[in-house]
């Protein structure tokens, strides 16, 4: 879906500047004001051949159930709050979610976890996510994604996470004095959160923290303590065989809404 054409919520225009390469995006993550304006720049990103490629490819293939609707087809933007007191930390769109609807974790049943789970902490404001014109609003909570298009078997390489780092280290730059709480959705996500606040120049503990399921360490973030939490991913795989079952979802995400609770 070219930028500009339509689509509910586009951050980006058909003249917001196009990265090509890892160097191209750290320049114009850098050169980026706002959270609005890396999100912008980075929803037109070209730099990994690999994802483009097939990104593009299942947006013109679809699958058959959604062979009716269009396909965003392009990086997946953040969603939520601007100045958020908590962020939540993905790993990549999916192929047929995020990569379909234009919005991370939409139309798919790992949003529906997440995103029904912050509902019932009183972090969103639906508990269902659909598509990118359904109204819902974050409260006080941003999501971001370390890898930002839909990578084959949702496994981006190690060079396509550190080519797409520029974008997240931009944005967590310009987020980083509201948050008060990171809550890591997978393993992938506690180590790219934990890289890119070590590149920010924040305290990390030593040795670096181990993820596990209500895995919790403090960070020293520019405004004081930050702290972060993990959660298994809330992949189909692991919540239909019940590695993740919602209480143990809600005990954590209620976690980081109270630590974020102006006084928590």
């Amino acid at each position: 879906m070219p930028p500009g054409t339509g689509w509910p919520q586009d951050p980006s225009a058909p003249g917001t500047p196009v990265a090509h390469d890892a160097r191209g995006v750290r320049e114009l993550a850098a050169g980026a004001s706002t959270a609005a304006e890396v999100v912008a720049r980075s929803c037109v990103c070209r730099a990994c051949p690999r994802l483009v490629a097939w990104r593009e490819e299942v947006a013109l293939t679809k699958r058959r159930a959604y062979r009716d609707q269009p396909y965003w087809g392009r990086p997946v933007p953040s969603l939520g709050a601007a100045e958020p007191r908590v962020l939540v930390v993905g790993l990549a769109p999916a192929a047929h979610g995020g990569n379909r609807t234009g919005r991370v974790f939409t139309g798919d049943r790992s949003g529906d976890w997440i995103v029904a789970a912050l509902h019932r902490a009183d972090l969103a404001s639906r508990a269902t996510s659909v598509h990118a014109a359904d109204g819902l609003e974050l409260i006080g909570t941003r999501i971001v994604a370390p890898v930002r298009c839909a990578p084959p078997d949702n496994r981006p390489s190690t060079g396509e996470r550190d080519t797409c780092a520029g974008w997240l280290d931009a944005e967590l730059a310009l987020v980083a004095p509201h948050v008060r709480a990171v809550l890591a959705l997978g393993a992938f996500a506690w180590a790219s959160a934990l890289a890119a606040a070590r590149r920010a120049g924040w305290a990390v503990p030593r040795p670096q923290p181990r993820f596990g399921h209500g895995a919790e360490a403090e960070l020293g973030g520019p405004a004081g303590p930050v702290r972060l939490l993990g959660s298994y991913h809330v992949s189909q795989q692991n919540t239909s065989t019940r590695r993740l079952t919602e209480p143990m979802l809600d005990e954590v995400v209620a976690r980081a809404a109270r630590l974020a609770a102006p006084g928590g």
